[in-house]
């Protein structure tokens, strides 16, 4: 407007004589000022930018997170397209047909209805438009394009894509950088003493342990803790019935081969005769009281099933520290203490109980007996990790059926003030029940609970007779015979867990585990152990592939290059979106997709030419053999999270 004064105050000279001659014009001292500042600013936006660049390129050796950096890319054009609107929607997916490009932003649609509600008519195709117009330079868009309604269609550049694939090849698979080092507890497995484990303690160990390993690979500190019923009243009938059967227990170790027939013997006993059962609660007290010999008999039995668990752990390869309820015996006199000075106690009936808002049902902390409850020692558990381990995060991985149960214990917690929800994460992942192929609970042809050795058994000799049929007995040694064996039947009972959505029932077979065709184990193990033994055919040597990672630019000129290029990139918004929902079976789905599409990219691009008739090697396409190398390379990698240990040879 300065220089519109100017030019129009400027008569009897002709306007047009002044545009014509710029240098008459003299600018006003304040847009003089305006316009240093400007350039100022702009200068330091410059070293922002740069400096972010930087930061970019100085975490080069992760893996980017392309959806999240095109998140960041629109989040700032959306919002310098509609500045007016709070919090506007955000959605950039993969886009599943290749011809619409490679990724969409879905926000206009919904920023179109958000304004509609606010009485502003808006053209969704309009909004795209202008979010496009708004794109800031970036590194990764080729090119953009609206489509139908206001889908914003996005076009990767690919020597952009090659880059990263190069960056991976020679850095290896590295997590995103982490804005700081969280402290993770995940209480996980926690089977009862003096029990069988079941196929519940089954999945709440895989599921756990393979949640672990995606917090360990992201760098958190992870705490992996077996919370096992270890106390209790049962304990006075055990401790009783072994004074009894083993006087000189404390001499001499108790020969207890089966304890649970030994705790059967008990719980008849204790049903059934009076003096047994006064017997066994006096064992109790003297037990809570710590007397030394009652609480080496207490030992001795736990030591018994220790034993029993860590070869279902061995066989897993489960790493996990034993806290079990008995840690927190002092600390739950604590926990009510501070709930009863709070004024947040309730007597009922003689028992103590704590309400806590919204929630169906109290707490009942202590009972009328003066004993503690599950609800006590999960309000210890959960204070002491808070406030000693100082978690960040806290998981629970139990069965659904607890899931009532955890949310008024986290509901009391916050009404306390332990933990802020917005701050810390307390978190209770719930998995359905295991069903038989018949589809009813999980028993044996007796009605039995299955023993988990016997099922863990029953999968070697299965994995075994798969192997013999393939006729890999004649072919690989005996010790990488047992190896595969191994890793195919515990691979696929893992898996077979993992690659199903936790929070529904799921049906045990063996027979769709093993199956070496679809979405199971076996059929990644065999796909994985082909396209790492490519090269070795080829008779290249890994200081030649690696070599090749360094100066050969990794072209995707072929649709299916192209196709599988930008599937391995998205390992990082795979492993983000289950860190947000703790759903494991999407890195499972996201696997077995990387396997067809490389199937795919195998079946038409030649990685290897040889001669038809002597069928020697005459042509290496190197870029293809370093495809291969990047496919094995985040397959290794998400066999790691889920626990299972691919062979070289199968």
């Amino acid at each position: 407007s300065d220089m519109l004064h100017t030019i129009c105050s400027s008569s009897p000279t002709p306007t047009i004589l002044i545009l014509k001659n710029p240098q008459s014009l003299s600018p006003s001292p304040r847009l003089e000022e305006l316009r240093e500042e400007n350039a100022r600013l702009k200068y330091r936006l410059n070293i922002l930018k740069r400096s972010l660049e930087e930061e970019r390129t100085h975490c080069t050796k992760s893996m980017m997170n392309i959806n999240q950096r095109l998140q960041e890319i629109f989040g700032e054009a959306i919002r310098a397209s509609c500045p007016d609107l709070d919090n506007p929607p955000l959605a950039v997916t993969p886009n599943q047909q290749p011809k619409f490009g490679d990724y969409q932003c879905n926000s206009a649609m919904a920023m179109a209805q958000m304004l509609k509600t606010q009485g502003v008519k808006a053209n969704p195709r309009e909004i795209a438009q202008k979010i496009i117009q708004n794109l800031p330079d970036n590194e990764l868009i080729q090119k953009t394009e609206i489509a139908g309604p206001g889908f914003i269609n996005i076009h990767l550049k690919r020597m952009f894509v090659s880059k990263l694939l190069t960056n991976l090849l020679i850095n290896g698979v590295q997590p995103p950088p982490l804005a700081s080092r969280k402290k993770v507890v995940v209480d996980f497995s926690s089977p009862n003493i003096a029990k069988e484990m079941h196929v519940g303690h089954l999945r709440s160990t895989i599921i756990g342990d393979s949640m672990c390993r995606l917090f360990e690979f992201l760098g958190y500190d992870v705490l992996r803790l077996n919370h096992v019923g270890d106390w209790g009243t049962q304990f006075g009938m055990l401790i009783a019935h072994l004074q009894d059967k083993f006087p000189d227990y404390l001499t001499v170790s108790p020969p207890i081969g089966d304890l649970q027939a030994f705790y059967k013997e008990s719980k008849k006993r204790f049903d059934e005769e009076e003096d047994f059962k006064r017997r066994a609660y006096q064992c109790v007290v003297r037990l809570q009281s710590k007397e030394p010999d009652f609480i080496k008999a207490w030992n001795l039995i736990c030591d018994v099933s220790r034993k029993e668990f860590q070869k279902v752990y061995d066989c897993l390869d489960i790493q996990i520290i034993e806290r079990g309820e008995s840690y927190y015996q002092d600390m739950m006199t604590e926990a009510v203490k501070e709930f009863e000075e709070r004024g947040l106690v309730q007597q009922d009936e003689g028992r103590k109980i704590v309400f806590a808002p919204g929630q169906p049902i109290p707490l009942t902390v202590v009972k009328s007996d003066g004993g503690y409850t599950y609800d006590t020692s999960d309000l210890a558990a959960l204070r002491q990790r808070l406030f000693e381990e100082k978690a960040d995060v806290i998981i629970y991985v139990t069965d659904s059926g607890q899931g009532t149960h955890f949310q008024v214990v986290f509901a009391a917690a916050q009404m306390i003030g332990w933990y802020d929800p917005q701050v810390t994460r307390v978190e209770h992942a719930g998995f359905g029940v295991v069903l038989g192929e018949d589809k009813k609970k999980f028993k044996t042809r007796s009605g039995d609970t299955v023993r988990l050795m016997d099922l863990l058994e029953e999968g070697l000799k299965r994995s075994m007779d798969k192997l013999k049929d393939k006729e890999r007995d004649k072919v690989l040694t005996p010790e990488e015979l047992i190896k595969a064996q191994r890793a195919v039947a515990f691979g696929c009972i893992k898996y077979a867990d993992l690659s199903h959505n936790r929070i529904n029932d799921y049906v045990f077979s063996f027979d769709k585990m093993l199956d070496d065709r679809g979405n199971t184990a076996a059929y990644l193990l065999y796909a994985f152990t082909r396209i790492r033994s490519i090269a070795r055919l080829a008779n290249i040597d890994e200081a030649t592939l690696r070599k090749a990672a360094e100066t050969t630019e990794v072209l995707l000129d072929h649709e299916k290059e192209w196709k599988l290029g930008k599937c391995i990139l998205r390992f990082p918004e795979i492993l983000q979106k289950i860190l947000d929902d703790l759903l494991l079976h999407t890195l499972c789905d996201y696997l077995y997709e990387l396997a067809t599409t490389f199937t795919e990219f195998y079946d038409n691009c030649y990685c290897v030419e040889k001669d038809r008739q002597t069928g020697e090697v005459v042509k290496v396409n190197m870029w293809r053999m370093l495809l291969c190398e990047a496919t094995a390379a985040i397959m290794a990698k998400g066999f790691d999270i889920l626990g299972l240990k691919p062979v070289q040879r199968m």
